[in-house]
């Protein structure tokens, strides 16, 4: 007996194919207000057997000649479905096709050579004969899941790839970094023959990966990138960011990086907002400005006579931007900032730091401008901000970082400072993902993370606000404020420095940015708009400021909750009190 079961478990060993990897469903991507922003849709080839599988001889003569009349009778109907599916290909095309294959005696046909969607698959399995039951109609479909963005080129290089081969799994972005969430588990099959039939027989059940809620929402994506990109093509700009932020959580509601091709169209090609380290120019002088104010060295008050706009410094000459003009002459701390004098802001900081260069970078230390952010993806720039120790640190150095130039800081670290300034003084991590949800539960969330619960003292905070909303209101951002709320914020222009060959190699380009908030009073949001483009003229106010304007308005109005009070009824018509007049004339009226 038991020679026999060893006997007919060799038999059935042999219909028994090797396992078989079972590859899960891919998790969502969703924004904040609830859209689908990335998702696996599966994708299709489809194929013909024109072969019978019967292994009798007589059952498999007469199973080919059953499958040989069908597809005969059938033809015309299938070739004109076909065609109807897919216009590029003619009846004619597909018969001759079909024709060809038969003759081939192919098993694994191909039938149309691009891969087709959900519905086209619906649609072709409905034709005559390829309706049928794979193993009687010798129809079948290879499916494939393909990531999809419905929402296109927004927020796009945030999102990031997957590789066509799932083996490889994700290339960057959300994807790559939250790759094991989203990917799930793998199962395991293995094939049996079963009445002379393969089936698949599970073993282990995939799971499927979990979907993701970001903090990006759409609508304000949408706004930001409309906004960037306009700029962009009126200035022939090479590339744009804009990143916006909830000022109390850190949520990254909009984010924008976009690349000027060969083409001359623009497109996210990489995430410069994280990645790009540049020099970033007077938007720094905020920083600067603040260190002294936090060391009692200055008041808003504090006048530094900037004189014709030129002053030599340790064998270099320092210049503000109107310096052909005649300068600025005296300036308060409040007006140098207004103005973005250059002259202005290094003198102070080279007036009292010169000789402790180490306590001027402590104190930018301390407002963790220098600290890299360990954001939920990857690829960010680590800020480099060099102390009087370190190589290459010269007498000009100070000066001439004080002004943004000799650092090199990403726009979201930039915007990070901005934010905290913003939320009375709280650093917080710019945040990508705040949950992860599987079947319709939150299964684990992302909290706000504080990177600095305090970069500066009360003082200093309620005066470096109250600065930068005058260099809105009054100074050179005006382009960036509005009529319908007040915006705080600073300007900046650089000239991007070409590696090794330095600034002056052929057509100088330039960084033109504003970064601030708004409200004013009670901020809501920051942002960070930056922009390179080529040659002069170059203005973060009028460039930069204006985006950030037009932006800041579209988002407030977006956010806009009117009391319910002011509700009206269209269909209803509302005759307003009347305190005083005369009764008969007014009953007169209202009836009219």
């Amino acid at each position: 007996m038991f020679a026999e079961r060893q006997y007919w478990q060799e038999v059935a060993d042999r219909f028994v194919k090797e396992n078989v990897t079972v590859k899960p469903n891919r998790g969502n991507i969703i924004s904040s207000d609830g859209k689908l922003m990335a998702s696996s849709l599966p994708e299709y080839r489809i194929y013909m057997d024109f072969m019978s599988g019967e292994r009798d001889e007589k059952k498999r003569k007469k199973d080919q000649a059953r499958r040989d009349s069908l597809l005969k009778a059938n033809l015309d109907s299938i070739c004109i479905g076909l065609h109807k599916i897919f216009p590029d290909q003619s009846v004619a095309h597909f018969k001759a096709h079909l024709k060809k294959g038969r003759q081939a005696k192919s098993r694994n046909y191909l039938i149309y050579p691009k891969r087709i969607s959900y519905i086209q698959y619906k649609e072709v399995k409905r034709l005559p004969v390829f309706c049928l039951n794979p193993y009687k109609g010798g129809f079948k479909g290879l499916a494939f899941n393909q990531r999809k963005k419905p929402f296109g080129s927004l927020g796009s290089r945030t999102l990031g790839d997957v590789y066509a081969d799932t083996a490889k799994g994700a290339k960057n972005g959300i994807e790559l970094a939250f790759d094991t969430l989203l990917k799930g588990r793998d199962g395991l099959t293995h094939r049996q023959k079963v009445m002379n039939k393969y089936l698949n027989i599970v073993d282990k059940a995939p799971v499927d990966g979990c979907d993701l809620i970001t903090t990006l929402d759409v609508g304000m994506q949408d706004i930001c990138e409309k906004a960037l990109v306009d700029k962009l093509k009126e200035l022939n700009a090479s590339v744009g960011v804009v990143v916006l932020m909830e000022v109390a959580t850190g949520e990254v509601k909009a984010i924008v990086n976009m690349m000027k091709a060969n083409d001359g169209e623009y497109y996210e090609m990489r995430n410069n907002a994280i990645s790009d380290m540049l020099e970033p120019g007077s938007t720094f002088k905020t920083a600067s400005i603040m260190v002294a104010l936090e060391d009692g060295k200055i008041t808003p008050d504090y006048i530094v006579d900037t004189g014709n706009g030129q002053k030599p410094m340790h064998g270099r000459v320092m210049k503000d931007h109107n310096w052909h003009r005649g300068g600025y002459g005296k300036l308060t701390v409040t007006e140098i900032l207004g103005v973005s004098s250059n002259v202005g802001t290094s003198t102070i900081i080279d007036n009292f730091y010169s000789g402790n260069p180490q306590k001027f970078v402590d104190g930018l230390k301390r407002m963790s401008i220098d600290q890299p952010l360990r954001l939920q993806i990857a690829g960010e720039g680590k800020p480099n901000i060099r102390g009087p120790k370190e190589r290459y640190f010269a007498k000009t150095t100070l000066p001439w970082m004080s002004i943004g130039y000799e650092t090199q800081v990403p726009p979201i670290n930039i915007l990070t400072f901005y934010n905290a300034i913003a939320n009375n003084g709280v650093a917080v991590r710019p945040k990508f993902v705040k949950a992860a949800m599987k079947d319709g539960e939150i299964i684990k969330e992302f909290n706000t993370e504080v990177i600095n619960p305090k970069i500066c003292s009360d003082k200093t905070l309620t005066q470096i606000r109250e600065i930068l909303q005058k260099v809105v209101s009054e100074g050179l951002a005006k382009p960036a404020g509005s009529k319908q709320f007040h915006v705080s914020g600073k300007t900046g222009t650089a000239q991007i420095s070409q590696g090794a060959a330095g600034y002056k190699t052929g057509r100088t380009n330039y960084l033109v940015s504003f970064c601030g908030y708004f409200p004013s009073e009670a901020p809501k949001y920051s942002m960070i708009v930056s922009i390179q483009k080529p040659g002069l003229p170059a203005s973060g106010g009028l460039m930069a400021g204006s985006v950030f304007s037009k932006i800041a308005e579209r988002v407030y109005a977006k956010d806009l909750r009117l009391p319910l009070a002011y509700a009206i009824d269209t269909n209803a018509v509302v005759i307003p009190d009347v305190k005083v007049g005369e009764m008969k004339e007014t009953r007169r009226c209202s009836k009219n």
